[in-house]
């Protein structure tokens, strides 16, 4: 794997950002939401295969729960996309940025883990709390069907709600290169959520074509940039607080 998005790249915007909080106004999920939403969702699982989660993104390189499997999985329906805006964690009111979710239509290549059945309550509800933040969320957790190893199975996966208010609709490619090189928060940025999306891809022998193709434009424009000058200004404006 010869990736051009380097760390010594991501360096050149690293800049410390101080968690502004949520947005006056935004409406967060409460401990009763997220039961409630665990409930539904734990009502659907299946009662002999166990609950398995399929893991595209972030889940790839920090899972926030014990698994005592992981399998590499393909869902079909679904594809791969930089669809969630992000006006804290990975970006700013002032300048957001843009997080990976499932939307409609393709396939995507990913792996699944499983949960030990004693820890499902528990390992879902982190799940949960760290993929949604806002009510109403964007990031919505639903079972799919995926095909790993020649067998078919359900996994929870996260998926955006294109009628949520942190839904990204597609962008020009270079508006994309734009956002994800510069955008950042208090939790990182975007470009090194890209950069540890590929890594973990690649350990895995994926290559998605499209997030290879962002990290070496994203890298080409980090390069571009003069240290001595002041960033850009952002590439889009969004009149409205995404969280999730």
């Amino acid at each position: 794997m010869n990736i051009a998005l380097t760390e010594d790249l991501l360096a050149r915007t690293e800049r410390k950002i101080e968690d502004a909080g949520p947005a006056p106004g935004l409406r967060s999920l409460e401990d009763r939401d997220y039961f409630e939403i665990r409930r539904q969702l734990l009502a659907g699982r299946s009662r002999d295969g166990g609950v398995w989660v399929f893991a595209y993104g972030s889940l790839l390189w920090n899972p926030c729960f014990e698994f005592v499997e992981e399998t590499p999985a393909t869902v079909h329906g679904w594809h791969r996309r930089f669809s969630l805006w992000l006006t804290r964690w990975r970006g700013t009111r002032e300048r957001p940025g843009l997080m990976l979710a499932l939307d409609r239509g393709g396939s995507c290549r990913g792996a699944i883990y499983r949960i030990p059945d004693r820890d499902v309550d528990a390992a879902i509800d982190r799940l949960l709390r760290r993929e949604m933040s806002a009510n109403p969320p964007t990031n919505i957790p639903r079972w799919v069907s995926v095909r790993s190893a020649g067998r078919n199975l359900r996994a929870i996966a996260f998926v955006v709600d294109r009628t949520g208010p942190a839904y990204a609709a597609a962008l020009p490619e270079q508006i994309t290169v734009e956002i994800l090189s510069l955008a950042a928060g208090h939790i990182g940025s975007c470009a090194d959520y890209l950069r540890r999306t590929v890594v973990q891809l690649e350990a895995r022998n994926i290559r998605d074509a499209t997030l290879w193709r962002l990290q070496g434009k994203v890298a080409a424009y980090l390069a571009s940039l003069q240290s001595s000058t002041p960033l850009p200004p952002p590439a889009l404006e969004i009149d409205h607080a995404c969280e999730g």
